[in-house]
This record gives C-alpha cells, structure tokens and sequence, in this order.
C-alpha cells in the first residue's frame, strides 16, 4: 500500500458516486435546457463539498461552482473538483460530459478521477514519480476498452480531439501542420480519456480553462506516460490563487517537440 490508496480510493468514490447523481437527476425528466444543467451543477458540488470537507477538513478545495476562499493557497493539500465538465452536453442529452476528482500536493498534481458515467467509464490515475499507475474501472474494461500509454504512436494519420465549442482559428492551422484531422467533443476530461482510449492521439487548447478542467485528466494522462504541458512546455502548477489555467497540450511524448513547433507556427502563442 502507498501512501495515496486512501486519497485514490476516495477520489475514484466521489467521482463516481457524484457522476451517478447526476446521471439519476437528468433522467427524472424534470428540467431541461440551461436549467437542467444548472441543477445539475449545483447538486454535484454539494454533493463533492459536503464529501470532501467532511473527509479532509484541513484541506484546501477549489470548484469551479463555488466562489474560491484564497485561503486554500495556504494548505499543502488542495482538492480541484469539476462537478460537472461538460455542461452544454449533458444538459443537451449527450454522453460527452464527466465529474473530475484531482488531488494536488504542494503545487503539484498528484492524483485524479475522470467519470463518464452514461459512457460506462471510470478513468483514474496516480502521477507521483516512481508511483505511477492508472486504471479504468465499469463496463468499457469489461467490454475490452484498454488505456493507451504515451508511447503507443501507432495512428496511421492523427486525430486531435478539440472543443465543440471553443475552437480558435489557430487550432486548424495547427492540425494543418500536424497532417491531422479534428475529432469535435465535449469535456475536457472527455477529449483527455478520448486520447487515452484509442479514440484521438493529440489535444490542444488555449483560452477558457481553469485549473478544475486540467487537474484530473493531467493526472491520468501523466500517469500513463503522456506529455502534458502549456503551449511553450511549460509545466502546469495548480491551488494557485488565481486559478485560469488557459493552455493545454497533451500528446504523445514522441511528438512533443513537433507538437510545440506546430503551436508556434500556428500563431497561437502570438494571440
């Protein structure tokens, strides 16, 4: 046993058990539309709130649906949460949608939790050096589904997984100079678990990120041996006090550089 099980085992419970709620209330058939996603986001956090306060009351939380206490910047623990990525789409009846858990230590991701729960997909993964480890837990394992580690770079032509509804221009200019193809989805945790299922090989992104968005799938992808980074290749630092976290690259390490080069070339470190 390391010294994460009880946080990983935890995490994996809430992000499952928040995405189940959420899952039970859009099938009521009571809301629709922009109201249903707005319950919706607001039964997930405080269901995760009362959850992790509760366990981890000396920890620091960040949600993207409460107002953030800076306080938090002083623990060495901090929880990231995203009740619900993807609110268009599940208030929309679409399956891109999915609850992220994250834990980060001093600044640094350490574990996170990525549920998809009408796609039958629980994603995790521990990014700690020297503890590395990932899993996929419900039917998706059982139907065969296999995570992909960063060094499997077999696409014959890649996909890059970006927004349906936050594309920048530049990010067509990048798939031109990758030869690549774009794959359109919902959810930052999804697009992220796309690559790691085999379903899209690249992501990138600039521009309406917050820390939420990124912790948990950096965690996972990191832990199957993916490059994940800024634009430039930087790394990302998280309980920051200001939590916009615009610029995501997830890819292949293989790739990185020619990744980063069709960034530049792309202008999108020029907008």
């Amino acid at each position: 046993m390391t010294a994460h099980d009880t946080d990983l085992a935890f995490a994996l419970l809430a992000a499952t058990k928040a995405g189940e709620r959420l899952d039970r209330l859009r099938q009521s058939g009571r809301w629709e539309g922009k109201m249903m996603g707005d319950v919706g986001d607001q039964a997930a956090d405080g269901y995760l709130q009362g959850l992790i306060l509760g366990r981890y009351p000396e920890d620091g939380l960040l949600s993207e649906e409460t107002i953030s206490d800076t306080a938090r910047t002083t623990c060495s623990r901090a929880w990231i949460v995203d009740p619900l990525d993807g609110t268009k789409e599940y208030s929309a009846g679409r399956h891109d949608w999915a609850v992220h858990v994250a834990l980060a230590i001093d600044g640094q991701p350490v574990l996170g939790a990525v549920s998809l729960p009408t796609q039958g997909r629980l994603l995790w993964g521990v990014c700690v050096p020297g503890e590395e480890r990932s899993g996929l837990e419900g039917p998706a394992r059982d139907e065969g589904v296999v995570l992909r580690r960063g060094n499997d770079s077999s696409a014959e032509r890649l996909r890059v997984a970006v927004s349906r509804s936050h594309t920048p221009e530049w990010v067509e200019r990048f798939a031109e100079e990758m030869n690549a193809d774009l794959i359109p989805a919902g959810s930052v945790g999804n697009k992220v678990c796309m690559l790691l299922t085999g379903e899209a090989d690249l992501y990138v992104h600039q521009i309406g990120l917050k820390e939420w968005d990124t912790c948990a799938p950096e965690c996972i992808a990191r832990s199957l041996g993916w490059h994940v980074s800024k634009l430039r290749g930087e790394a990302h630092l998280y309980n920051r006090e200001d939590p916009r976290n615009h610029e995501l690259v997830v890819c292949p390490p293989a790739l990185q550089d020619q990744v980063l080069a069709a960034i530049a070339v792309s202008g999108a470190l020029g907008s």
